[in-house]
């Protein structure tokens, strides 16, 4: 009987010690999402949980990207935030990715208010974005304006003349398809494209001029499509003052009433390697053995469309010449 009660007390502890184990390492386990889903929460900007300052990147080209309209989206309803800094180094890139960040930015600045600061280039599509604000911080280096549009395709016609082949092509009406990369561009093609290239100029100038307050004459002195620095674009009313970020954060203070001192925390679209809360959520249910919850936490996060590159482009391009 005493051996029989030694077993017992034995499996007992065993069972006890098992049971701490467990439950230390499903704590461990629970502790580690944390601070993963904290870590991510502070890239895309939820980390905090005090008044800020949020700070938007637009770098590289410009394209159409639904992860960046849902950022501003995410920046426009947060309570959190009481100002927003653009910061923009950017050569442009397509008129369509452009006019939509624009819009987005200007729709941002119904609720919060917002100010641009050029870290190092806001060149055509990239100086859409930056007029999107009402004041426009830049370096005495910065390169902003470029004020144009472009539109390119290569002439590879006389290659395949040279190796002996030629592109046949049957087309419903003479314009369709041009220009065509394996044909002379005909002159009525280039005037249907010169036609659609003038009009987008004509709405980049229109944009320009009414966001900038510039007479017919300062709007034609800055819409030849070069750019110009910082220290040239004041005087242009192509910027508003030179400085660094934290005059741009000044302004906000100043201007817009903006507390004093608030920590600028970055905030950032979300891709296909972050890891959301409801991921890190439902990676612990599944841990946990609720398989449904983790279904429904899954369910619950957001699925988003990847960017793409298509269209006329406002994009500032050295010369090589």
């Amino acid at each position: 009987m005493s051996i029989d009660a030694e077993a017992i007390a034995d499996r007992r502890r065993l069972r006890r010690k098992l049971s701490f184990w467990r439950i230390a390492g499903f704590s461990g386990l629970i502790a580690a999402v944390a601070a993963l889903g904290y870590a991510a929460a502070d890239r895309m900007g939820y980390g905090a949980v005090q008044q800020q300052i949020a700070r938007i990147s637009i770098d590289g080209v410009i394209t159409g990207n639904q992860r960046m309209a849902e950022l501003m989206e995410r920046v426009r309803d947060s309570s959190l935030v009481s100002g927003v800094v653009i910061s923009i180094n950017s050569p442009g890139g397509t008129t369509t990715g452009s006019e939509e960040l624009y819009r987005n930015i200007r729709r941002l600045s119904e609720k919060k208010p917002v100010v641009t600061f050029v870290d190092g280039t806001a060149a055509s599509g990239g100086y859409i974005t930056a007029i999107a604000s009402d004041y426009i911080v830049a370096r005495e280096t910065s390169l902003v304006g470029s004020i144009g549009v472009l539109f390119q395709y290569p002439d590879v016609s006389g290659l395949l003349g040279n190796v002996g082949v030629k592109v046949e092509t049957i087309k419903s009406a003479p314009l369709k398809a041009e220009p065509n990369p394996f044909t002379p561009t005909s002159p009525e093609a280039r005037a249907a494209i010169q036609s659609v290239v003038g009009d987008t100029y004509d709405w980049f100038k229109t944009l320009v001029r009414e966001r900038r307050h510039l007479n017919e004459s300062e709007l034609a002195t800055a819409s030849t499509g070069q750019v110009f620095s910082g220290r040239q674009g004041v005087p242009m009313k192509l910027v508003d003052r030179l400085g660094s970020e934290r005059d741009a954060v000044a302004w906000l203070e100043t201007e817009k009433g903006v507390a004093k001192n608030l920590p600028i925390r970055d905030w950032k679209p979300r891709s296909d390697h972050d890891f959301s809360i409801f991921t890190m959520a439902a990676a612990t249910a599944d841990l946990a053995g609720f398989e449904r919850v983790a279904q429904a936490l899954r369910r619950a996060d957001a699925h988003v469309e990847a960017a793409q590159l298509d269209g006329l482009l406002v994009v500032w391009q050295p010369s090589e010449k």
